[in-house]
Order: structure tokens, then C-alpha cells, then sequence
């Protein structure tokens, strides 16, 4: 047996014959030639692809999409401002104070850049009515509106220059999660073993924050590769208040790393993809060809931005939505529904699954969903209140929830896709089916929709009613509002 103590010193007196013999520094000077003969390395390589991104290069639809973006991140928030976890978490950054760097929203609060980022993304994830990528139902507008909106409003950014952060953010996050995912499906890979998809979003949240802080290529690269070290996340705590705290982590993780990268601060600069770094740990084998692929105008955000426009878990929304459309189509009453059943790529309903105790259990109980979408014939904001959620009715159509045992045959476009299909006592059949849910990219995102999103989740923020208003004009003309301070003063 090696006695440890004899074992650490005997490597200390290796390191230093090693070091007085040269030998190390050669090391050093063979990896630096190495790395010179192989290119640059992953974070550098992506670094430089988005660095030189302007606002000027953004297609139409990409500056729309982060619009959108940010009216869904702060009508969340004006939700989520009530919930006890966030609030917890913005009593303890008013308690420890700092630097007034930025506002918090809906308090006005004005704390150090990292708290603020914090603070306000865990307000718009605690209410699970933030945004999602369609891929990997990873909600990186709330780290982009979080980490942007912070930074811009500290360094007196304009809003075409936290459009473009955020847009090349959404870039960053979207490729970093596609290497991590096997056949192109970031929710595949390290996310099915076990991992948050928070993981991704704060990617996009440290290249938004590096891009309005003007970092060079290396200090932006030196920045990812911070967060790769940093950021983690279990999905057990989806079900939790740890949803929002990772949220909120994930955003102070990124402003973090990218004030140090601004300071000099360096970490390995192969930390995505050398053995042992972030890809191989968390997605199980390395492909960085995602990262070095030309932006061209198929971008991230056009492609995979779904807005919610119901409470709850994103990946539960087509279910309800095909939900509603069966019910309506059968014009049953509850007491004439004899099963209901559920299919999709990623759908395992069990029957028997007990009625949702609270909101934090409702929105992501695909049971809840379906049976409380079928007894209205709808589904909306309002039901993730208590007075729906614990109906008796709800609770009935609950236990008729199960996986379709013989489900057609249907092709889904997307991994989150649901067919509901009600069956009445008298054996009558009526189906739906949903593949990517309203108010995603391949369906078109509609103003109106985000408009009444915005309108109908704002009043919780206690903001008055001319106040709303006036924010949702300048969100949709922020491409010309000259100083963020413009849009955070109208939220406190």
C-alpha cells in the first residue's frame, strides 16, 4: 500500500527536478506549437465566428425574435416577483448590498451588476412562463434578458447593442447545447443523463455579457471556457424551487466570468473539447464541428425560439394544446370521457398519477395539463391558480390520463410533439396533434400573441397600468432607445 503523504511528496520533488531541469517549460513550448499546428481551439474558434457579429448582420426576424424575447422574460418575471424562492434570494442581494450597478425589476433596487443578473433571472424562471428552445426546452432568453439587460444598463448600452448581444448569445448557447447532444438533439446527450439544461443557457448568458462588455476574441473565449468550468445543474430539480436557482446561477455565472475574462483572468483554453473537458464530461463524446459552422441566415433564434403562451413546463404545451382541440371536437361532458390518451416522442403518462399539489407540481404534470385543458375545452394563465388546479373534476379526468398503448402512426418534427386522444363511454374516438406548440418559429411568433402575454402577466409587478403600456411600446421600438436606463427606470 502507498502511504500518500510519501506519494504527494514524491511528486513535489518530481515537479521540482522537472522545473530546474527545463523540462516543463519545454512541455509548454511543445503544446503551445502543438496548439499553433491544430488552429485555434474550440472557444476561441466560436469566440471569433461571434465577435465580429454585428448588429448590421442580424436578419429582421432575429431582432424580432429578441424583442419578443425580452416582453416574455419580463412578464414572467412580473409573475415570478410574488414567488417565495426568488423572493428569498432578492431579499438576501438587498441585505448584502454593493455598488448600484443596476436595477432589480419591480423593485428598483440598485445592486452590483452579478446580483441583479441573478436576482431578476431567478424572477423570470420561478414562474415557469419564460421561454424555451425548441430542442432542448432550455430557457435561455431568461440569461439573456437577465445578464443583458444588467450589463447594458452598467455600461450605458443602446438597444440595438443588447439586440445583438442577445441574438449572438441565443447563437452561442444553441451550438454549444447541439454538441452536446448526439444526432444534432441537445436533449439528448448529457441532459438525458441527468444534468439541467441551465447548463446551456448560461453559454448564450456569458457571450451576451462579453459582447456588451466589448471583450476581445481570447477574453470572450477565456469567458466560455470559465462557464464550461462553472456551470452545473441537476433536472431532478426541475420539480423545485432549484429550477429557478439554477436559473439564477446560471446568469451570475455568466456575468462573473466575463468581468474576470475582462480583468485577465485565464483557464484552460481547451476546455470544451480536450479529454476531460466540458463535452466529453457532460455530453460523452467531443464534436466541435457545430461551433465553427459560418453564420448564415438559418440563425439560432429564427430557428428554435418558442414563446410560451401557457404556464408550465414548454414541454408539456403541445399536449395541452392538442388536448384542448380533441375536447373540442367531442363536446363530451367530463362524466361521458371514459380514457384519455397520450403519445409522443418524449410522452410517458402512467395511469393513476395522483392531482398536482400546488402550482410548482401543476406545471409539470402532463396529467394536470391534459385533464384540466379538456374540462375548460382551454387552457391558460389561470390555470396554474389554486382554484383550477384543485378541482374535483380536474382530479377525475386525472386518473384517465395514460400512455396510448396502439398510437398512430404520426411523424413529429420536433422531440416535444403530443397526440390526445379522448375516448367517450360510448367507445367514440376523437384525436389531436401537435408538433411544435403556438408561438414557436416554425408556427411564426405573432406580436399579438406576446402583446396579450405581456398585458396579462405585467400586472402582477404592480406596476400601474400606463407604465405597462409604455414599456411594451419602447420593448417593440428598442432597437431605437439610445440608453438601456430608458426601459429598467419604467420597471422600477
Amino acid at each position: 500500500m502507498v502511504d500518500s503523504t510519501s506519494e504527494r511528496f514524491s511528486r513535489r520533488r518530481m515537479l521540482r527536478t522537472a522545473l530546474a531541469a527545463g523540462t516543463i517549460a519545454g512541455i509548454g513550448r511543445f503544446a503551445s506549437a502543438q496548439q499553433r499546428e491544430m488552429g485555434p481551439r474550440a472557444a476561441l474558434a466560436l469566440a471569433q465566428i461571434l465577435n465580429r457579429t454585428t448588429f448590421a448582420d442580424l436578419p429582421p426576424t432575429a431582432v424580432q425574435h429578441a424583442k419578443m424575447i425580452l416582453a416574455s422574460t419580463l412578464a414572467s418575471a412580473a409573475s415570478g416577483s410574488r414567488i417565495g424562492s426568488a423572493g428569498i434570494i432578492r431579499q438576501l442581494a438587498k441585505e448584502q448590498g454593493g455598488k448600484p450597478e443596476a436595477t432589480i425589476w419591480f423593485d428598483g433596487a440598485k445592486l452590483p451588476v452579478t446580483a441583479v443578473a441573478r436576482v431578476n433571472a431567478m424572477l423570470s424562471d420561478a414562474a415557469a412562463s419564460d421561454d424555451s428552445d425548441l430542442r432542448n426546452v432550455a430557457h435561455t432568453g431568461t440569461c439573456l434578458t437577465a445578464t443583458g439587460l444588467a450589463i447594458a444598463e452598467r455600461t450605458g448600452a443602446t438597444g440595438q447593442d443588447v439586440l445583438s448581444a442577445m441574438a449572438i448569445g441565443y447563437e452561442a448557447a444553441g451550438r454549444i447545447g447541439e454538441a452536446l447532444g448526439q444526432g444534432g438533439e441537445a436533449v439528448s446527450g448529457s441532459l438525458s443523463r441527468g444534468f439541467h439544461a441551465s447548463m446551456i443557457v448560461a453559454f448564450g448568458g456569458v457571450v451576451t455579457a462579453s459582447k456588451l462588455l466589448r471583450l476581445t476574441d481570447e477574453q470572450m473565449s477565456q469567458a466560455i471556457s470559465m462557464t464550461a468550468t462553472t456551470m452545473g445543474g441537476l433536472s431532478i430539480g426541475t420539480n423545485s424551487w432549484a429550477r429557478e436557482y439554477h436559473a439564477g446561477n446560471a446568469a451570475q455565472c455568466a456575468v462573473n466570468a466575463a468581468l474576470a475574462a475582462g480583468r485577465g483572468y485565464t483557464v484552460n483554453p481547451d476546455m470544451l473539447e480536450a479529454p476531460g473537458g466540458f463535452l466529453a464530461v457532460f455530453g460523452g463524446h467531443v464534436d466541435t464541428r457545430s461551433f465553427t459552422r459560418q453564420l448564415a441566415s438559418d440563425w439560432e433564434i429564427d430557428r428554435y425560439l418558442a414563446i410560451k403562451l401557457l404556464p408550465g413546463a414548454h414541454a408539456l404545451q403541445p399536449a395541452a394544446e392538442a388536448a384542448v382541440a380533441a375536447a373540442r371536437r367531442a363536446q363530451a361532458r367530463p362524466d361521458e370521457i371514459a380514457r384519455i390518451l397520450v403519445s409522443g416522442p418524449q410522452i410517458r403518462a402512467r395511469g393513476g398519477t395522483p392531482p398536482p399539489k400546488d402550482m410548482i407540481e401543476a406545471i409539470h404534470s402532463l396529467p394536470y395539463f391534459v385533464a384540466s385543458a379538456i374540462a375548460d375545452q382551454d387552457f391558460s394563465w389561470v390555470h396554474v391558480t389554486p382554484e383550477k388546479i384543485h378541482r374535483p373534476v380536474v382530479a377525475r379526468l386525472i386518473g384517465l390520463v395514460e400512455t396510448d398503448p396502439s398510437p398512430n402512426a404520426v411523424h413529429y418534427e420536433w422531440g416535444w410533439g403530443a397526440t390526445v386522444t379522448i375516448v367517450t363511454t360510448a367507445g367514440a374516438r376523437f384525436t389531436s396533434t401537435v408538433d411544435a406548440p403556438r408561438g414557436s418559429a416554425p408556427r411564426g411568433i405573432e406580436w399579438s400573441d406576446v402583446d396579450a402575454k405581456f398585458r396579462a402577466l405585467m400586472p402582477a409587478s404592480h406596476l400601474p397600468a400606463s407604465r405597462i403600456e409604455e414599456s411594451l411600446k419602447l420593448i417593440h421600438d428598442f432597437d431605437q432607445v439610445r440608453t438601456v436606463g430608458q426601459l429598467t427606470r419604467l420597471l422600477s
